[in-house]
């Protein structure tokens, strides 16, 4: 039986610092900001709602450029992270309502939702990167949210690639494993 320590170790080697979803995500989200200024609003909506579902398929062909193995591990961090993944996806039940009935809502349930996984995933890998970015992305979007009623999803997105890239200049600063060593009260 493996260690926690180990576990930790394993998921970070076999996932290559798990940059696939996230390189996905900015780019989505950046699609959908650029679109936010052509489209009007219920347009914009939807054009958030139907791109947000081709963040998952995207990630899964930048993880086979990087040499990510996201389905295919037996690390249970890596299982953990795909649970967590149904978890955030679970709340369509929640998206799809705001979207018929209150579609202002959505680009702030939908901003906050998507990055709820960086809250385990920074367990995971014992630092607190994703606790930054779920922390900094949750409190960003409400700002925006308020202070720019009628462009939230062009202001929503830009928090959301602004966080993203703050977060992945971060895990690509990061060594590998550096840690699940040394940060082990995370644990």
């Amino acid at each position: 039986m493996q260690t926690l320590m180990q576990l930790r170790a394993d998921f970070e080697q076999r996932t290559n610092r798990s940059m696939s979803m996230p390189l996905a995500g900015l780019a989505v989200w950046c699609i959908v900001g650029i679109l936010s200024l052509v489209l009007p609003p219920e347009s914009s909506v939807l054009a958030l709602v139907f791109a947000t579902g081709a963040i998952f398929p995207l990630a899964l062909g930048i993880a086979r450029l990087r040499g990510e193995r996201l389905l295919e591990s037996t690390n249970p961090l890596a299982k953990l992270m795909g649970v967590c993944v149904v978890m955030v996806n679970l709340l369509w039940a929640l998206h799809i309502p705001l979207l018929l009935r209150a579609p202002q809502f959505v680009p702030l349930s939908l901003g906050i939702a998507l990055g709820l996984h960086w809250m385990v995933y920074s367990w995971i890998i014992a630092h607190p990167l994703g606790y930054r970015h779920a922390v900094l992305r949750t409190l960003s979007l409400l700002a925006v949210w308020f202070a720019f009623p009628t462009h939230p999803v062009t202001a929503s997105a830009a928090v959301v690639v602004v966080a993203y890239a703050i977060t992945l200049a971060e895990m690509r600063m990061r060594p590998l494993g550096s840690a699940a060593g040394a940060n082990a009260a995370v644990a």
